[in-house]
């Protein structure tokens, strides 16, 4: 298996290098989130886990490029794993269109089992489930409420962003 790993935390690196490590996997480590795809198109990795916070181009962005080169047949489809700061990171994880999400801190066990699911075709999520996740605005185009971290709620209506109390 090759890891396309995304991070500037060496941590990170430290982690997920070894919860996965061992002789049949390697690893591409990408300091900076917007090399992510012309690595993924030179390195064909199996899988690309990304930090929320990158340098220069967050983990949802980098999730959000892949899956438009991918949707204009720039490259192949290679799933994503984002490691979320917080549950409140959970709605934008799952609009990047990534396979997958773990709430930090990692643990081996959990980082393990969320690459062997989503290498097989599944899904791992975290938090929230995938189904579950809030979004800003609904499918249909209606306002949609979101709790944030100090428990206030915002509303979003056609774009607007308006405090809710």
């Amino acid at each position: 298996m090759h890891v396309l790993l995304a991070t500037d935390a060496d941590w990170i690196v430290d982690e997920v290098t070894a919860a996965l490590g061992g002789p049949d996997t390697s690893f591409t480590v990408c300091r900076e989130g917007r090399l992510v795809s012309s690595l993924v198109a030179d390195r064909d990795p199996d899988l690309v886990i990304a930090d929320l916070q990158i340098g220069s181009m967050g983990g949802i962005a980098v999730c959000m490029a892949l899956r438009l080169d991918e949707s204009a047949g720039a490259l192949d489809h290679v799933p994503v794993i984002m490691l979320l700061d917080r549950v409140a990171d959970v709605y934008l994880a799952k609009r990047s269109e990534a396979e997958g999400w773990l709430v930090k801190p990692l643990d081996a066990l959990r980082l393990r089992r969320a690459v062997d699911t989503v290498l097989d075709g599944g899904t791992w999520t975290e938090g929230v489930s995938a189904d579950d996740a809030p979004s800003a605005v609904t499918d249909d185009g209606s306002a949609a409420e979101n709790a944030t971290d100090d428990g206030s709620v915002v509303a979003v209506t056609d774009g607007e962003t308006v405090d809710a109390g």
